[in-house]
């Protein structure tokens, strides 16, 4: 059963994604519709009864870990290329304050938000603190690899908006999962202080760790292969090895695997050779295969429930709340930095792309128990809306008549 499962998964997936790519969209957004319509709302809605033979709950645990497996390599991979280059160091304030500000605004709304939807949507027995402090940090993320790739396929890495929204995006993405590691240990630590303390001080450890430890190890072993071949077996069993081991010492504090992976990946040596050869062996199968199977067990966990009733109305505030935080909080931010008005819309259209980390993050926090499959499906919808309008209001921009040579001169 579990094959069939994978393939009726990945060829939903190649296929959305390539009838998507025709209307200028990103695979991811054809990754994520496929698993939104693997779930119940759609498949579950037109064929029933395939729906219930093909996915039936008992079948689903070889594919959790296939999905598990895929999320922490995904991870780990993001976690080495969330880099600063030169460029984007030298315009590092103006893109802290694009990014500080782009994780503030939608915070601030998500914790406004979660006054208005605690009543109707937190699980039972789920505080209202740990309820509005999650859904702010799920407002405030902007999915890094996602912006990156669309960045590289329309050709705007090298220009003013793609090296701000880089540099801001990588900002924001830093600020928005320290905010998500403390609630999730606030919340699975409970009321119990000791174990939010040993929880913080296996953090630290592990961090210790990582930097003083690994970091130059892995240094070591790159320097050791590069007169040969950087995709040596060893060399790569050594960082999936250290990626998994991270991912299960996180796992056993407490806290949710992808931030194990995600430390060990941001501990690499930004040695440039070194990430080609993790995008060439590794990101292609975790994206290609395993991540579009984390999309549908998603898509499985949505409901028809957030369709019904005031539920739409709910639906709509969210979306909307979301896209008009983030892109004003990107736009103003990047306009007070001195960037033209069509720049600076084109930032804050960027940062407003929640791509698969938005995913990631409402997985996180329906695991936890902290939001509701209610509120889980309209958060999903969210990240795919906000993904989609990214390229269409890029071309709005049509940022090349943007540039201005005085602007461009200040970086």
């Amino acid at each position: 059963m579990m094959l069939l499962q994978v393939v009726i998964i990945i060829a939903t997936a190649r296929t959305l994604a390539t009838v998507l790519r025709f209307f200028g969209q990103p695979a991811v957004v054809g990754e994520m519709m496929a698993g939104f319509a693997l779930g119940p709302v759609v498949l579950g809605s037109i064929a029933p009864q395939l729906h219930a033979e093909v996915f039936q709950a008992s079948t689903l645990a070889p594919l959790r870990g296939l999905s598990d497996l895929g999320l922490v390599l995904f991870m780990f991979i993001v976690g080495a290329e969330l880099r600063l280059t030169g460029n984007m160091r030298r315009q590092l304030v103006a893109a802290t304050s694009i990014g500080a500000l782009s994780v503030l605004l939608p915070m601030a709304v998500g914790l406004g938000l979660a006054s208005l939807l605690y009543a109707r949507l937190a699980p039972r027995g789920v505080g209202f603190a740990p309820f509005a402090l999650f859904l702010a940090a799920a407002m405030s993320i902007t999915a890094f690899p996602v912006l990156a790739r669309i960045l590289k396929e329309r050709g705007l890495v090298s220009t003013t908006v793609g090296r701000l929204a880089l540099a801001s995006a990588a900002t924001a993405d830093v600020l928005s999962w320290l905010l998500l590691a403390v609630v999730v240990v606030i919340v699975e630590a409970g009321h119990s202080w000791d174990r939010f303390e040993n929880m913080l001080l296996g953090l630290t450890a592990l961090a210790a760790i990582a930097f003083v430890l690994c970091r130059p190890l892995i240094r070591w072993m790159v320097r050791r292969h590069a007169a040969g071949n950087l995709s040596s077996g060893t060399l790569l069993a050594a960082l999936v090895v250290g990626a998994l081991l991270f991912a299960c010492v996180t796992d056993t504090l407490g806290v949710h695997v992808v931030f194990g992976a995600f430390l060990f990946g941001i501990c690499l040596p930004r040695d440039d050779q070194l990430l080609i050869t993790l995008i060439n062996r590794l990101e292609h199968v975790a994206i290609v295969v395993l991540m579009p199977i984390f999309f549908a067990l998603a898509g499985l966990k949505t409901t028809e429930d957030a369709f019904n009733g005031s539920s739409v109305l709910l639906m709509s505030l969210v979306i909307v709340a979301a896209i008009l935080s983030k892109l004003t909080a990107g736009t103003l931010a990047a306009r007070i930095s001195g960037q033209h008005w069509r720049t600076a819309f084109a930032i804050g259209s960027l940062m407003n792309a929640r791509g698969m980390m938005e995913l990631i993050v409402i997985q996180i926090g329906l695991d936890m128990g902290v939001i509701s499959r209610q509120l889980f499906t309209m958060l999903m919808l969210m990240a795919i809306v906000t993904t989609v309008m990214t390229g269409p209001l890029l071309t709005l921009c049509d940022e090349s008549k943007a540039r201005s040579p005085a602007v461009d001169a200040n970086f």
